[in-house]
């Protein structure tokens, strides 16, 4: 009987000793409870030694990791960094912006260029007579809500009431169209009025398609200009725009690359469509891809708002409580007030001697475009391939602008815009003005002047757009980044939504004055080349100023 009882007791020693430690750790694991059978001072060394070995074994595989793949390990740290956190969103609110921006911009100029009784004489009135007085009054209307909402508040609201129109005038007013335009009237009007008067009467005509006209300039002047750019300054530093703004564009041109696909392939949709509806139909798909993209673009906002402006490590709460300060002048305290500011004059001159330019050299190659492509499907189909290639190009040019911001300085990077538009244009009028001097390369190309003249004034437009996008735009957001509140909110508002139509108007008086004295736009094209030379000269006159009171404000914004 004693040795059965001593063999029992040393076969329970047995167990006790020889228990696993990872037995130990599973009878832990299991609801918390700890093992009936407690570990031996040798068990818990042996799991120490374990553990022991398993944090070494880890940290030599990091190593490891990190020794071959140094980028990966350093774009996984930069992804977790605030700059990313803030920057990444903004960029999909640009893309969103641009992409809608592209189909807008297409879709006005086919609607009013290829019209019942209109073409491309429409679009020097359209700006004088539509666009600059909706401009005036939306500025007038901002400064006056802008007293009284928040920015957010601001920006839901303007985006919605865009969204809104693009919707409603696809699926509610072009379809009514044959009631809504007064074609009898306009038809009587022609009877009696001199033929001068014809593009006034087809913007009454089509009437409709003239309220589309100023909704999408005004989408690119003030959601684009007004409303981004506005919010990037408001969260984005100095140091911070240096190095991103140039890289915003990045993700926006391939917008343009997108968007313009979809405008083809919407084109080719209405190719081989028949019947009245085949443009309706067109209508509804590209205004379906601008309300997505619309609420993408809101989504991204109210992120922003919510995970990175509440954020200090985003952004500095002292600089968003400067950006939320209300002004209470009134519009014409406002304007007399930015008048004794050089700066904001040379900034209004940079916004408005690029408006005129660029309407001189659009509305002179819309011209010929519509002689080269009359079927509205060919003419869309032509500017979704010109909106894909300003993409691509433009994609390039935020890779090399971000360089020649960092290299050369705001001076240079502002001037690169005249510049290109100066030495396209030397060419572009050469062949518009001299076909017969052209017609020999014509002929070897196997093409037409006036083919030429299309894809040179393309290539003109593309190259003008890249740069703008690429070196002006941010150059011109990165000025307003040092001026007090004031200057930023309604000195913006201002330059942005009343400069640049006012810029276009300019050069679209000057355009119907010409044509009207002279007869055609043909015979007014001479002038206009002169002008567009004279143009940017001023233009260049006014970065150059601006240049050396930028750099003494960001001197002052250093010291401080």
């Amino acid at each position: 009987m004693a040795m059965k009882l001593a063999i029992l007791l040393a076969s329970v020693a047995s167990v006790h000793a020889f228990q696993s430690p990872a037995v130990s750790t599973l009878a832990r694991g299991a609801g918390g409870l700890r093992s009936p059978l407690p570990s031996t001072p040798v068990a818990a060394r042996q799991q120490t030694k374990l553990g022991v070995a398993a944090t070494a074994d880890d940290a030599e595989k990091r190593a490891w990791f990190k020794e071959n793949f140094p980028r990966t390990t350093k774009l996984a740290k930069g992804l977790k960094s605030p700059e990313v956190k803030k920057v990444v969103p903004l960029a999909i609110i640009f893309f969103c912006i641009l992409f809608n921006y592209t189909i807008l911009r297409d879709t006005k100029d086919v609607l009013v260029v290829t019209a019942p009784k209109s073409g491309a004489e429409i679009i020097p009135f359209l700006k004088t007579y539509v666009n600059l007085p909706g401009a005036i009054a939306f500025t007038i209307l901002y400064s006056s809500l802008s007293n009284r909402f928040s920015q957010p508040q601001l920006f839901r609201g303007v985006i919605g009431t865009f969204l809104t129109f693009f919707a409603s005038f696809a699926f509610l007013l072009y379809p009514n169209i044959g009631v809504l335009h007064p074609n009898g009237l306009c038809d009587a009007m022609q009877g009696f009025l001199p033929a001068s008067f014809a593009a006034p009467i087809a913007i009454l005509r089509n009437w409709t398609f003239s309220m589309f006209y100023l909704m999408a300039e005004l989408w690119g002047s003030v959601v684009a200009s007004l409303l981004f750019w506005g919010f990037a300054n408001s969260v984005v530093s100095v140091k911070e725009a240096k190095k991103y703004y140039p890289l915003f564009g990045l993700f926006a041109n391939i917008a343009l690359v997108f968007s313009g696909q979809f405008v083809r392939l919407v084109s080719k949709l209405r190719v081989g469509a028949t019947g009245a509806d085949a443009w309706g139909l067109s209508l509804q798909l590209l205004m379906g891809g601008v309300c997505a993209s619309g609420g993408v673009l809101l989504g991204a906002y109210e992120y922003m708002q919510r995970k990175v402006v509440t954020d200090p490590e985003c952004v500095d709460p002292s600089t968003l409580k400067k950006a939320k300060v209300k002004t209470k002048m009134s519009m014409g305290e406002s304007a007399k007030y930015l008048a004794q500011s050089k700066y904001i004059r040379d900034l209004a001159t940079l916004v408005i001697g690029y408006g005129m330019a660029i309407n001189i050299v659009e509305v002179t190659w819309k011209a010929n475009l519509k002689k080269q492509f009359p079927d509205p499907a060919a003419y869309s189909a032509f500017m979704g391939g010109f909106s894909s290639s300003t993409g691509v190009v433009t994609f390039f040019m935020m890779l090399v602008g971000q360089q020649v911001l960092k290299r050369f300085g705001w001076g240079i990077a502002a001037a690169v815009t005249p510049v290109t538009l100066l030495a396209t244009g030397v060419t572009f009028f050469s062949l518009v003005l001299a076909p017969g001097f052209w017609q020999p390369v014509a002929a070897k190309l196997g093409t037409t002047p006036l083919m030429m003249a299309v894809f040179v004034g393309a290539a003109q437009n593309i190259a003008s757009k890249s740069t703008k996008y690429s070196l002006f735009d941010p150059c011109k957001e990165m000025a307003y980044i040092p001026l007090d509140a004031e200057q930023k909110t309604k000195g913006k508002a201002a330059v942005d939504v009343i400069g640049n139509p006012l810029g276009k108007s300019g050069g679209a008086l000057y355009q119907q004055g010409l044509i009207l004295s002279l007869g055609s736009l043909a015979a007014s094209t001479p002038y206009l080349a002169g002008s567009l030379f004279l143009i940017i000269a001023f233009w260049l006159k006014s970065a150059k100023s601006l240049a050396g009171q930028f750099d003494r404000k960001m001197e002052e914004v250093d010291q401080e």
